[in-house]
């Protein structure tokens, strides 16, 4: 009885696992900076700022019916050599993000965002605000109101199937249900490229985003 039980469980593990898919390619990026290069009106009490962080693009599935519980701890996004780190960041509707300050100065995270819209005040190293909880979905622009040149984004999303591309434009999806379904590639506020994708049981499907056949701004 205990080894046909345990066969069973293998089984149906392999099944689960054969149902899914995954997508993957590349996202053509500009490579350009997210924000203006920094005044020199502020002093910094130490280190150097960062450059700016380039701009990603961020890629989801939208699955209707499909519903995933947000990561019980909060999303970290740093604030490190004067700029927001990562400098894009996608998460689920529901999903509570900190901003850590790892300067020596004082920073001021706020948002006029229709998705959010706050200001966490001003806090310094080893001062960390509570965490932000994005219950909303849409895109969140972030600003620092003692640095101007700051820049970042959280993108919110209703689909647990997303992710955050790398500098070379790379991404993957894996655990994708099978079937048809709408692929999205954000790039910016203004654009998001959509393509019509089939997704089937155990296999990769291989989806390039040149933003210039595809492109289709909302």
């Amino acid at each position: 009885m205990t080894r046909f039980f345990i066969l069973a469980l293998l089984l149906a593990v392999t099944s689960g696992a054969c149902a899914q898919g995954v997508v993957e390619g590349t996202v053509t990026l500009t490579g350009r900076p997210m924000g203006p290069a920094p005044t020199s009106h502020y002093g910094l009490n130490a280190g150097r700022v960062a450059e700016s962080p380039k701009q990603l693009a961020v890629v989801y599935l939208e699955v209707p019916g499909v519903k995933k519980t947000p990561p019980a701890k909060p999303v970290v996004m740093m604030q490190s050599g004067y700029q927001f780190a990562p400098g894009v960041l996608a998460v689920q509707t529901g999903t509570q993000v900190i901003f850590p300050n790892d300067d020596s100065d004082y920073h001021n995270v706020f948002s006029y965002s229709k998705a959010k819209r706050f200001d966490l005040g001003r806090f310094r190293k080893n001062e960390t605000p509570p965490a932000l909880i994005l219950d909303k979905a849409g895109e969140v622009r972030l600003y620092c109101e003692i640095h101007q040149h700051m820049r970042g984004v959280i993108l919110v999303l209703d689909t647990p199937h997303f992710a955050t591309t790398d500098a070379e434009g790379r991404y993957r999806l894996a655990g994708v249900p099978a079937g048809t379904f709408q692929l999205n590639a954000w790039l910016s506020e203004k654009t998001t490229i959509m393509q019509e994708v089939t997704v089937t049981v155990g296999k990769t499907l291989r989806v390039d985003f040149s933003g210039l056949r595809t492109a289709s701004s909302r």
